[in-house]
């Protein structure tokens, strides 16, 4: 049975709900998934999973949140060849134009050089997810299930 875990960070609970509906939208689709804070995943968290994603905000100046300092820095190093990775955004483009979801793009950047095959286009949630944003992230859920299988 395919496997798909999710980690994520959460200040303001924003990305936490993504990462619920993404969880949700995994298992509607009959797929095993489970769900991690960044604070309880190690970097190998993905060594058996067949899909990997991450749902991050971007901290301060385009910063990776704290909690998933390690595990960023670490995750270029894994081997996730044969696996399917999606990154979710959440971010303010009002208050950082500049810097809007950049921790996703950079996700998305480790991943591959960890060897993971990108199953879905990023997606990027402006601060909390909305009727709309769900209806993406079920589309990025597919997607992902999609190239993955």
């Amino acid at each position: 049975m395919t496997l798909a875990k999710i980690v994520y960070a959460s200040m303001t609970g924003n990305t936490e709900g993504i990462a619920e509906i993404l969880e949700e939208n995994f298992t509607e689709q009959g797929i095993d998934v489970q769900r991690f804070e960044a604070d309880d995943a190690d970097s190998d968290i993905f060594e058996d999973a067949d899909i990997c994603v991450v749902a991050t905000y971007t901290y301060n100046d385009g910063e990776i949140p704290f909690d998933f300092e390690d595990f960023y820095d670490e995750l270029p190093d894994q081997d996730l060849a044969g696996k399917v990775f999606g990154v979710v955004g959440s971010g303010d483009s009002e208050l950082y134009p500049d810097y809007f979801c950049k921790a996703a793009d950079d996700f998305a950047e480790a991943f591959q050089q960890a060897g993971a095959q990108n199953g879905a286009e990023t997606v990027k949630i402006e601060n909390e997810a909305d009727d709309e944003d769900a209806k993406v992230l079920a589309a990025f859920v597919k997607g992902l299930i999609a190239a993955g299988t």
